[in-house]
This record gives C-alpha cells, structure tokens and sequence, in this order.
C-alpha cells in the first residue's frame, strides 16, 4: 500500500474542523515531518490564523510514533482533546487504516484523590484527622465548594479539575486533592483502584499521543522519575511560554507558615526530643524572617545560615524518626505519615539546597503584607537543564506566534541551551528556525502608533499626559478598548481615573474571575477592559469589541526583581549585553504577545498604541520593532485618531 501523501492528509483533516488550508500551515506540516524523520529539532514560529494545531498533529500522527504534545494553557489543552484530536483522528482514518488513541496527562494534584475526600484530610491540630465536610459552615464558601464536590465525585469521570464548572478555590480544592510526595501510592491505598490520577496514567500508557502542559513536561525533566511514558517525538506549543515555567517548577521556596505546618505534622509520630529539634529550629527561622527585607542575597547571612542548617539536620532526623515508627493509635496512620514526610521533606530539600549554595542559584528574600517574609531559591538559568533533558533520545519541535525576538530565533534557542543557528558539534542539538508567517495582512489591518511626545515614563508616581492620551484614545475608538499595563498599580490608576472622565464602562482585571471579564468586554464595543500580565496573553476577542490595544509602557522586568538581574548580571560577566539578552528579551516577548491581541481573525482592524516614547526614541527600539507584527506605523497622534474613529464609524456602519 503506497503511503498516503502528507497533503492528502493535511487536506482531509482541515476540512474535517471546518477550516482553510493556509500555505503556512503546509510549509510547517512539511518541517515537522521532515524533523521527525530524520530525528532534528525545529523552532516554528507560526502567527495567530496559521492553524498550528493541525500543522503538527497531522504528520505526527502520520509518522506513527508516541507523541507528548505540552501545551502552555488550558484553553489549547481542551481545544486539542475535545475538538482537534477527535476530528482529526477520525479524518485521518481512511487513509492511515488506524485511530490513535489519545490521552490528557497532568500532575496528580490536578485530580480529586478519592482518599482524602472519604477519610478526611491530615490535619494541623492534635486530634490528626477531621471530616473537612463537618468543619466547614455549610453556609460558608469554603462549605459551599466542599458540598458540590463530594457531588461531582459520584459523577464525574476524569476527576479533574478543570472538569468541574465552575470552579471552587485552592483552599477547597487542597481539601480533597494530593501531591505526588502526600499519595499513598495505587498499592497501599484503599481507593487506589478507583483512583483517577492513575486511571489518567493507564489511559496515557496506551495512548499514541498525550496531551500535557509544561508544568508536567518539567517534572519529568528534572525529578528524574518519568511521569510521562516513553515517547519519540515532543511538540511544545506555546513554547515562549517554556522557560518560565520550568524555571517555576525549578523555584523552592520556604515560609514560617510551612515549616509550622511540617512540625506540627510530625510531631505525634516521633519521638518528643526529635520533634523538639525541630521545633526550635522552626523558631530560629521565624525569627530571623521577622527581620528580613526584600530582595536578593548575594550571599547567605550567617544567621540565616545557622538557622537553615538547623533546619536542615533537624528535619533530616525526623525524616528518619518517621521512616522507621509506626503508631498504631493514629488513625488512617499511612496517610498522616505520608502528608507529615512530604511537609517536612520539602522543608529539608530546600533548606539543603540553599546552604549548598551553588553558583547556579539565585537566592532572595520577598516581602507580603499580609502573608510575611518568603525565602525563595531559583536556578540562574534553566537552559542547561533544557539542552540535556528535553533534546536527547527524541525529535523536538517548539512552536509558538512569538519566538523570533528582534528578528532572528537565537534569543529563544539560547535561553533553550541550543546553540546558535548552524553551528554544528558534538553534543550540539542540531535545529532550524522556520518563520511560517501569517494569514493576515497586518499592513492593512494594523497600526502601531507610538506616542513619541509623551514624557518618559518613571518608575513612580502618575502620568498626567499619558492618561489625557489614553483618554482621547479610548473617546476616538469608541471604547473597544484592552489596556495593557506594566503593573497593577497602575491598571487601578488608569481605570480609577478614566471612570471618571469618559462614559464607556471600564472593567478592571480581580474585580471579576477573567472569564467572566473577557465575556462582558466581547459583548459590548463600548466598554474597555484594563489589565496586567495574564491579560497581555490570554484574551482572544476577534471582531469590533477590541479594536485598540494600548500599551503603558515598555514592560521590562523591575530593575529590583533578584532573579531578573541576576540574569542580566551573569550575562554580563560573561562578556555579553545582559539588558538586551534579558530585559529587552523579556519585554519583547511580552509586547509582541500583547500586539497579537488585536488582529485575530481577517476582517479585524484597529491600533496597537504604545504609550512610552522609548519604543521610537531608543536604540533598542528598533529590536523591539521588529519582534512585533508588521502593523504599518507612526508616531503621528492625529492619524492615530483619525484612523481609531475611521475604524469605529465603519464598525457602527455594520451595527457592530
């Protein structure tokens, strides 16, 4: 039987979701084969419209190997498993003669753990165990959450939470949730049969493709134990989103709070001279947090020092306490110990970790009002990690609408650990970069405008000219505005002061859950939606509800934030540019994410108008530029008007 061709395939499966074949989406279906064939690695940037889902599910389901597809949300998550795969495995069917099975996969707490919801969980005080159901008010949110899940537990089939609608809190959901550390194991616990976080291992072990996230994809690569079955070929969408990810699976950190929390759990299962040791070293801790000031420790302090060493030993002794006790009178005693070993384990490894003090980590105090001090640890750099782990024994493809920063993909490929494009050697993960482009004309459907006659903006206090801007922006464009701002301060000062000063209803990011938010702004052109971080990536409004994106300011990373700078210095001491390789990255990454925001689909139309004057006036402008979508640009203030009213008198024309 001759082997279907490639756009046979690519045809079918298109024409099965409804869609249109792109000449972009053919050119990067071509180099993901290619790359699985003959075992490479590519970097695809592929922009909003491509339809990069089914440019690399198609050939590789064609290539029949395993395949783990990590994605950076849950909304692309749901999109693969519920639409993409199904059709596409249906649509590929006649022609490959096989349906592939396909499977989600996600960390275990990510699952309802049948254990805790039926026995109760581990609790702080003496008494050990409590029915969380009996202590939380019925009538309390807390109450509430817990009652609808012990429904949804009789009903639902996967047990995951992002199955439930809507959703409950933290607090709710750690009541009846487990980590890795706290479970039983299949073996040992009583549900272990019914358990869902296995069921979803099983499914993953049998299925030819798993769909996964990127917290998952770096645990598997750093803890060593595989989480994810053996597989062939690794696709990461939503690759820009990579490095921070692992570099937060990568972070420990340590609080009074938790090492309270490990003492009292461990404290009626060893001995009371043990459990003492530990509890004297938990007050030395505390004590020296009490004095802590936010920022990065360029070394550790000495008091600090004898305080996690104290930690450390102590935490090491109960360790073993627990391991070699048992104490028939605490109840459901498996899991008291085991929830009291992953407290204190976690207390010990970081503790061990920052008085080992390795160059390659990064070590820092932060400060909350309400919650206190917190010492945090975080490698310098994940890119060695990600060179050995993710690149060996297997074909990787990392796509994304934004991986070419200032131009080129050496950027993102250095933060990777790849080497520059081309370089060959032994050792050296061999790569290509390929640019498929867009679908749309971003010429014709965008401007950039900046407002080069702005002040520079400050590190403090308001901007009186930048809000009359905004405003007369927001009044030319009829509302449909998304404010993207640097800091929540200062989405709370713009959207305080302009409700105010114009008629169009303003929403502010935390005043609702974001879905609901994004919701109410795609309904109605006149309002506006102001917002920080998760809003520069993760809204989607195609249409004339969004048709100008506003940026505050060029969001480089705080010149006091200790992980940050300490990038950019080690850079530096090794000869290169640390703000252009951290800082400026950072920023283009974040502002090409957030100019993606506005033309999402062909008929769109509006303006990208960034608010700093930098973006015109500095030498790294032009890198910045280049990173974002070839809107035709200006710095003209009445064109940019002109063209936002043009924009909306159209829009109005069509009812919309």
């Amino acid at each position: 039987m001759t082997k279907p061709s490639l756009p046979d395939l690519l045809h079918a499966a298109v024409s099965a979701v409804g869609g249109t074949e792109r000449p972009g989406q053919v050119a990067m279906a071509e180099a993901v084969a290619e790359a699985i064939d003959d075992n490479s690695h590519r970097l695809i940037q592929a922009g909003t419209g491509t339809g990069k889902s089914l440019g690399y599910l198609v050939p590789a389901l064609a290539h029949g190997e395993r395949v783990v597809v990590a994605t950076a949300t849950l909304a692309l998550q749901r999109q693969l498993v519920e639409r993409d795969l199904p059709r596409t495995v249906e649509a590929l069917h006649p022609q490959l003669r096989r349906r592939q099975q396909f499977a989600m996969l996600k960390g275990r707490s990510n699952y309802l753990c049948l254990h805790r919801l039926h026995e109760g969980a581990p609790q702080d005080e003496e008494e050990g165990l409590f029915d969380q159901f009996e202590a939380a008010a019925p009538t309390s949110k807390l109450g509430q959450d817990l009652i609808r899940l012990r429904d949804w537990a009789d009903e639902t089939e996967t047990g995951d939470r992002d199955d439930l609608t809507p959703g409950v809190s933290d607090k709710a959901w750690s009541q009846i949730s487990v980590s890795s550390r706290e479970c039983l194991g299949a073996t040992k616990c009583a549900y272990g049969a019914e358990c869902f976080a296995e069921a979803a291992r099983e499914r993953a072990k049998l299925a030819d493709v798993i769909v996964t996230n990127h917290a998952l994809l770096a645990i598997d690569a750093i803890e060593g134990a595989p989480v994810l079955p053996q597989h062939e070929v690794l696709i990461v969408d939503e690759a820009h989103e990579l490095v921070s990810r692992v570099t937060g699976v990568a972070t420990g950190e340590l609080t009074p709070g938790q090492v309270n929390r490990a003492v009292k759990r461990a404290a009626k299962l060893v001995d009371e001279k043990t459990a003492d040791s530990l509890q004297t070293a938990s007050e030395s801790f505390e004590r020296v947090m009490e004095l802590a000031l936010p920022g990065r420790l360029e070394e550790v302090p000495e008091d600090l020092g004898y305080a996690l060493m104290s930690l450390r030993d102590a935490a090491r002794n109960v360790i073993s306490a627990i391991g070699a006790t048992r104490d028939k009178s605490v109840q459901d005693e498996d899991a008291v110990r085991k929830q009291a070993l992953a407290a204190v384990e976690s207390v010990h490894s970081v503790a061990e970790r920052i008085v080992a003090g390795s160059e390659y980590d990064v070590v820092w105090y932060e400060r909350h009002d309400r919650f206190g001090a917190t010492l945090r640890v975080a490698p310098l750099s994940v890119s060695g990690l990600l060179r050995e782990k993710l690149f060996e024994d297997r074909s990787v493809v990392l796509t994304s609408a934004t991986l070419k920063l200032g131009g080129d993909f050496n950027g993102i490929a250095a933060s990777l650990g790849l080497s520059p494009e081309g370089v060959e050697g032994e050792d050296v993960p061999v790569w290509r970069g390929l640019d498929v482009g867009s679908p749309f004309d971003y010429p014709k459907q965008g401007i950039l405008y900046v407002a080069k006659h702005l002040a520079t903006p400050g590190r403090e206090g308001t901007r009186g000219d930048m809000m009359d801007e905004l405003a007369e922006l927001i009044e030319a464009a009829g509302g449909r505005t998304l404010g993207l701002f640097s800091s929540m301060r200062g989405a709370k000062a713009a959207a305080e002061e302009l409700r105010g000063r114009l008629d169009n209803p303003i929403l502010l990011q935390g005043e609702e859950t974001l879905g609901e938010l994004i919701k109410t702004f795609a309904a109605d052109p006149k309002t506006c939606l102001f917002g920080t971080l998760s809003l520069w990536q993760g809204v989607d409004v195609p249409g004339a509800s969004c048709q100008l994106v506003v940026m505050d300011r060029i969001p480089f990373p705080r010149p006091d934030d200790p992980l940050m700078s300490a990038r950019q210095k080690s850079v530096e001491e090794h000869g290169g540019n640390g703000f252009m390789a951290v800082a400026a990255t950072h920023a283009a990454l974040l502002m090409a994410q957030g100019a993606g925001r506005l033309v999402r689909a062909s008929g769109d139309r509006g303006v990208v108008a960034v608010l700093d004057p930098r973006l015109a006036t500095a030498r790294y402008g032009s890198f910045l530029r280049a990173t974002l979508p070839d809107f035709w640009y200006t710095t003209d203030r009445n064109q940019a008007r002109r063209s936002l009213a043009a924009i909306d008198a159209t829009a109005q024309a069509d009812g919309k």
